[in-house]
């Protein structure tokens, strides 16, 4: 199967980070194509892909998918024994249902904590809207480990979409030095060293050298 992935910079750009560590998960190889971002023609380029402007972009040989989310479905589909999802019925509603509440909320925190992997500095002071948003974050991680049915460092036990969709997540938290209980903090630090972030982190920071 020949995948093409278009992203964002690495260092900015949340929504490619995801889709980059889903496609991971799959085990397969894909090759990939940077359009910087805010750049006089960025929109242009991301044009020339698909009509939705945005990044990231999927190319496959069942045409364009665009969007992180359904990236995601449509890995998960074409590679069902990757285990995208959690196998538990249960597991695997409640981190459909974790995805998409990331995937359409949290925007006080995106706002004002804007996704960069450079970025250290405490978020001072936090607004109430960003606190309130950072303990949801934390108890549906909570519900998350609560639902799962594997043991494992991960929100499911081993690496699944859920992880690659809270990923950006876990760098706010950490570039942000959010003070957190130990078992988030665990958590954050088990993105930390997932080699595919690992990996991601460190193409990162270089582009800052470029």
């Amino acid at each position: 199967m020949s995948l093409h992935l278009i992203i964002g910079d690495k260092l900015y750009s949340s929504w490619s980070l995801r889709a980059a560590l889903a496609l991971d998960l799959t085990g397969t190889s894909y090759t990939e194509e940077l359009i910087k971002l805010n750049q006089p023609d960025t929109r242009e380029r991301v044009l020339k892909h698909s009509p939705t402007g945005k990044v990231p972009l999927l190319k496959t040989e069942h045409g364009t998918v665009a969007d992180s989310l359904a990236i995601a479905e449509y890995l998960a589909e074409q590679f069902p024994d990757a285990g995208l999802w959690p196998k538990d019925t249960a597991a695997r509603a409640q981190a459909r249902s974790a995805c998409a509440q990331m995937h359409s909320g949290f925007f006080a925190m995106r706002g004002n904590m804007p996704f960069d992997l450079s970025h250290d500095a405490p978020l001072s002071p936090t607004p109430p809207e960003v606190q309130a948003e950072i303990e949801r974050m934390l108890a549906l991680w909570a519900e998350c480990r609560a639902t799962s049915t594997e043991t494992g460092p991960f929100l499911f036990g081993g690496a699944t979409l859920a992880d690659a969709f809270f990923a950006p997540i876990a760098v706010r938290l950490r570039t942000y030095q959010v003070k957190l209980p130990e078992v988030d903090a665990a958590y954050v630090e088990t993105i930390y060293q997932w080699p595919a972030f690992k990996a991601w982190r460190k193409a990162a920071l270089e582009e800052i050298e470029r």
